[in-house]
């Protein structure tokens, strides 16, 4: 039995079951690393020594978390939510409701575009934007579930077809995989051929927001902890507010755009240092402010850091490999075989390990002398390795593209991180993005 498949169905299945997501990627590790014949010592070390490679991004996450509730100190979430309910207007106006649904998913949308590019700091804004807006979704009865899908639409199409911020860095790393693995590609060859695969995301955030989730769904009103007696805004608290997000933005781009480290800690920590210089963040209230908010993303970090030593008891079996193998035997030259069953190997890689960027270099190496084998032409290839990789990115409860959506939508505690963000996701964009990225396979 395949040590990958093993571990990603009893991690997903425990998931499933609601048992919390962190012990169910110790539990499918665990069993992942036993069934690849891997001794208990031995999966317990690779464990455990892989558990430091995200600890940068979980302290990145909980500085932010607690940024995004000092925020709420200046009185800013209280001006959001002012502003969208003039937007709103009064019960019984439908018409004024349904223009500001829709005025809402268009902000919430570009945004989280505008996070992989523009301003690429990810889901860095998610705890400042979303939080102070569930009120207001909820006076316009809208299903937050509709909200995941549109964040991880933004979260993952942009870097999959704009060869531009992070999709620049995924562009990057799959040329140059590619070449170590024996096939020259173009950089502008790679938007071409993710085209069709971003076609199907497309496709599933319509189906999402026209068929799915069109209905009203009812929440619970809840305060938000830490943000239960937020301050009365002023202009002068708000110009803080503004200026503090300026400045943290700026840090995080100064330090990955112009000197290449990780920017998000030290941009968190700037916009926390502005708020505590301007007064608005109180000495003798700080520490409370600042562990509400890292607890309200300590969540991400916990996962993150274990969904590392899950990934590196994976890799240390081998059983990657070994799937793909046991995957060109039932291929036999078949390429319309081929191309659906290396994508549903990325996609059992990918949702496993929680992230795209780091499949590439895991399934690379062997899909490429695969691909030529079975006569993929370059562009058909480039559109297999990368939709494969991008699979799973959607509905992974270890990735940063569902985690940073539920960071937000579960503030209140209205939201369920498994069967409201990952479950929909992995419905409305893999099933896509299967179809569409062995379409690719077949024309290009």
């Amino acid at each position: 039995m395949n040590a990958v498949l093993v571990a990603v169905v009893v991690m997903l299945v425990l998931s499933l079951l609601r048992i919390n997501v962190v012990f169910a990627l110790v539990i499918g590790a665990l069993v992942g690393g036993l069934t690849g014949g891997l001794d208990l010592a031995t999966t317990i070390e690779t464990f455990t020594g892989g558990l430091g490679s995200n600890a940068t991004v979980a302290l990145s996450y909980a500085l932010l978390g607690a940024f995004a509730v000092a925020l709420s100190k200046t009185g800013l979430p209280d001006a959001i939510v002012a502003s969208a309910i003039k937007l709103v207007g009064r019960k019984g106006d439908s018409k004024r409701q349904n223009l500001s649904k829709v005025l809402i998913f268009l902000l919430i949308l570009i945004m989280a575009i505008f996070s992989q590019n523009v301003i690429p700091v990810h889901i860095a804004f998610i705890p400042v934007l979303i939080p102070p807006l569930l009120k207001v979704l909820n006076e316009l009865r809208v299903d937050r579930r509709l909200i995941a899908c549109i964040l991880t639409f933004g979260l993952i199409t942009p870097y999959m077809f704009l060869p531009v911020g992070f999709g620049a860095i995924f562009h990057g790393i799959m040329k140059q995989n590619m070449e170590d693995s024996g096939l020259v590609v173009a950089l502008s060859d790679i938007p071409q051929a993710m085209a069709i695969p971003a076609l199907g995301m497309v496709m599933g955030l319509g189906i999402a927001i026209f068929l799915t989730y069109r209905k009203p769904r009812d929440y619970e009103t809840r305060d938000i902890e830490g943000q239960e007696q937020a301050s009365s805004y002023t202009t002068k608290s708000l110009i803080i507010a503004v200026l503090a997000v300026i400045i943290s933005l700026s840090v995080q781009l100064y330090l990955s755009q112009s000197l290449g480290v990780e920017g998000m800690i030290f941009g968190a920590l700037a916009g926390l240092v502005v708020l505590y210089i301007s007064g608005v963040l109180k000495r003798k209230e700080a520490d409370v402010v600042i562990t509400n908010g890292m607890k309200m993303m300590a969540f991400i970090g916990f996962v993150m850091i274990t969904a590392s030593g899950f990934a590196s008891v994976l890799k240390e079996t081998g059983h990657v490999e070994q799937l793909v193998a046991d995957a060109e035997a039932i291929i036999g030259g078949n390429q319309t075989v081929g191309a659906l069953l290396m994508l549903l190997v990325g996609l059992l890689v990918t949702i496993g390990i929680g992230s795209s960027f780091s499949t590439i270099p895991i399934i690379t190496t062997i899909f490429v002398p695969l691909c030529l084998e079975l006569g993929f032409s370059p562009m058909a290839t480039i559109a297999i390795v990368g939709t494969a990789s991008a699979l799973g990115d959607a509905g992974s409860p270890a990735s940063d593209s569902t985690l940073g959506p539920t960071s937000g939508l579960a503030a209140d505690g209205n939201h369920n991180h498994i069967w409201d963000t990952c479950v929909p996701t992995f419905l409305h964009y893999n099933i896509p993005l299967i179809i569409f990225g062995w379409i690719a396979a077949i024309v290009l």
